[in-house]
């Protein structure tokens, strides 16, 4: 009998850590409507993607846009070298390619190609897609992609000068 509870005891607890997992950015609930509002209102560009910034502004980005999905990563000669974010605003009702170029990556590689987009599972294409070549800057948006009623991810491109092709990456699927 003493064994008996000593194990439910020890499986209640398992319950309860099991519980406290992580969960990816963007994979859960939208930010409550206060959370988003209480954000900073810096026009700063950012790792972390700001839809305030001057570059965001200048793509079209609606303010409220927050990221949905996992970051994925474009690797160079077995390092990180870019960021690639999807964001959504519930406002506009329309999502954003974004890509951070790391500032590892751009302290060795000048003026190099970058583009990213929404991939749209419905219409197997990229909606929104922006380039840029022969660039050194750090903070890339895509156009809005009118595509919040699809399945997205966004995907983003870093070509340096002398790579054949460019090194890409994609996000989680978003439905």
């Amino acid at each position: 009998m003493r064994a008996r509870k000593t194990a439910i005891a020890a499986s209640a607890c398992a319950f309860v850590l099991l519980g406290a997992g992580s969960a990816l950015a963007g994979t859960g609930p939208a930010p409550a409507p206060d959370a988003r509002k209480a954000a900073p209102q810096s026009t700063a560009p950012s790792a972390d993607g700001n839809p305030r910034s001057v570059k965001a502004q200048a793509a079209g980005v609606c303010s409220d846009a927050y990221q949905i999905g996992t970051t994925a990563y474009i690797d160079r000669k077995g390092a990180h070298a870019a960021s690639v974010k999807q964001f959504y605003s519930p406002r506009c009702k329309k999502n954003y390619g974004y890509v951070w170029v790391w500032k590892s990556f751009r302290d060795k590689v000048k003026d190099y190609d970058v583009s990213t987009g929404v991939y749209s599972y419905a219409r197997d294409e990229v909606v929104g897609q922006d380039w840029w070549n022969d660039t050194n800057v750090q903070e890339f948006w895509s156009l809005p992609a009118d595509t919040a009623a699809e399945c997205t991810a966004a995907i983003g491109e870093l070509r340096a000068p002398g790579d054949p092709l460019p090194g890409h990456a994609m996000t989680s699927k978003r439905c």
